[in-house]
């Protein structure tokens, strides 16, 4: 008999809403996390007088009731929301590009028809197009409040895609691109309905369009939020309901093996310690790369799994620099929560620049305090900036260079916002803190620091892993949650991926059906 009815590998945001999903079921679950805090990414931390977010930017499908997105619906259904104090996005973004021959400063609103207007009076004569594209966004959305609410995955929803989501399955297999211009979307306004693509991590002409505009159109007439106490907050409320509902988390329990048997996951052995926790199942909130590349047995692997780990490519590796300013943001000229700030609005340009740290001149800027007020000290103000690298080039750099070289990147981000918005900062800086892809993957084990799991490319996207849902359960007793789950990037999808996936274990238990 097993001790344990599940155990979960990895404390963020994919383990955390697995974990507590199983233990609201009644399952007598262990959540094992390699730190002494939870949250992975989604944590915060302490430099000086200032408390910095480390990861998000925004949680968006939150909404309000009615009509609240499928993120809130599983942060309600599992007893989390009402935890945490949010804090509502005041826009949602403003982009600036540097080297366009037209270069861009537009400030975009929430709401689907606001959005709209304002795009009007930027690219006069696309209101059509636009109402058009987000008629069919609307659909999108549809299809996506289907899919995240999916607790289980057979034949039958599958005739129920086909039958009520056509929509869905005439642009399924086109980019973000073609079926703007299809629409008849301008270039410029298609140019700024793209701003948002880098937090997807692909340039648009490859970029599905069911994902990105599904993104976009519940961002857009949902809102967005972030907590107040950082996402470390979010982890905290997680972590609190789960051990309400009987869970069991060991801490400071690094998992260095996936025990086997008969080609089944049994168990699993956390490093320094003697013994074996098994269990009927077991959910990996870590890099298929890690588990099956470090923690099985290679000759316990079936071929397949291997096979199709090696063939998925990592997506963005991150780079983040986090600022403490003596200044308030009124001071310092800062206006805006997010700021989007490229070369050019060339997409596959952009993000072809990323491959290179000398290059790469992409980031997003937030400034925490027009979010959540009173996140600092009077008189002082926090912001953080993100750019992504979408190939391992921070492995290349030299020991005896990397400090000169992050110090390098950490300067041209704020030499470009400095230029792109007039605000000046650099002299208001108390405190500084950089994060290379190396930061990231000695804290997370994210293989070559990314931040954003596997690439989304044409044959392993969201719509052909939607469809393909269970695929990837290629070792019996093993499933997979997180970024690098079915729904791939971001904190929203991470906490629905790790919803799902213990539905549909419980859902195939109740069915009879080995796990």
């Amino acid at each position: 008999m097993s001790k344990w009815d599940a155990i979960v590998i990895g404390a963020g945001n994919g383990g955390l809403s697995a974990a507590t999903t199983f233990a609201q079921a009644g399952k007598k679950t262990l959540l094992l996390e390699k730190h002494n805090v939870p949250g992975g990414f989604a944590t915060s931390f302490r430099r000086g007088r200032f408390e910095f977010e480390a990861s998000l930017h925004e949680l968006c499908s939150f909404g309000s009731v009615p009509g609240m997105g499928n993120v809130r619906r599983i942060f309600e259904e599992l007893g989390v929301y009402d935890k945490v104090e949010w804090c509502r996005i005041p826009d949602a973004y403003r982009m600036i590009t540097l080297k366009d021959p037209e270069n861009y400063d537009v400030t975009m609103p929430f709401g689907v028809a606001a959005f709209i207007d304002k795009m009007e009076q930027y690219v006069p004569g696309s209101r059509p197009s636009m109402t058009k594209l987000f008629a069919l966004g609307e659909k999108m959305r549809d299809t996506g409040e289907f899919f995240g609410n999916i607790k289980g995955f057979d034949g039958k929803l599958v005739m129920d895609i086909l039958q009520d989501h056509t929509d869905f399955i005439r642009v399924a297999s086109y980019s973000s691109n073609e079926i703007l211009k299809a629409v008849g979307v301008p270039k410029k306004a298609r140019d700024i309905f793209n701003a948002y693509w880098c937090y997807l991590g692909e340039d648009t002409d490859t970029l599905s369009f069911v994902h990105y505009m599904g993104m976009v159109e519940r961002y857009l007439s949902t809102g967005a939020v972030c907590a107040k106490g950082r996402s470390h907050e979010m982890s905290c409320a997680f972590q609190e309901r789960f051990e309400e509902l009987g869970g069991t988390v060991y801490f400071n329990s690094f998992v260095d093996r996936i025990v086997m048997k008969n080609g089944r996951a049994i168990g699993v052995h956390i490093a320094g310690r003697d013994e074996i926790e098994f269990a009927d199942c077991i959910v990996c909130n870590s890099s298929p790369h890690n588990a099956i590349g470090k923690m099985i047995d290679p000759k316990d692997l079936p071929e397949m799994a291997v096979r199709k780990t090696n063939a998925r490519k990592f997506a963005g590796r991150g780079f983040t620099m986090f600022l403490g300013l003596d200044k308030s943001p009124e001071e310092l000229g800062v206006t805006n929560h997010c700021y989007m700030i490229y070369d050019t609005a060339d997409t596959v340009y952009q993000r072809k620049s990323m491959n290179t740290i000398e290059g790469n001149n992409a980031q997003a800027t937030c400034c925490l305090n027009l979010a959540v007020p009173g996140c600092s000290p009077e008189g002082t103000t926090i912001m953080y900036f993100t750019t992504l690298y979408t190939e391992d080039c921070w492995s290349k750099v030299k020991e005896e260079d990397y400090v000169k070289t992050k110090e390098y990147v950490a300067n041209k981000m704020i030499d470009n916002f400095e230029k792109a918005t007039g605000a000046k900062i650099r002299d208001a800086i108390e405190e500084i803190e950089i994060a290379t892809p190396a930061t990231y993957a000695r804290y997370t084990d994210a293989p070559q620091g990314t931040i954003y799991g596997y690439n989304s490319e044409p044959w392993d996207g969201i719509v052909p892993r939607i469809l393909m849902t269970g695929s990837d359960d290629l070792i019996p007793g093993l499933y997979f949650a997180g970024g690098y789950g079915t729904q791939l990037l971001g904190f929203g999808s991470a906490y629905t991926s790790g919803y799902q996936v213990a539905n549909r274990i419980m859902k195939k238990q109740e069915k009879g059906e080995r796990i």
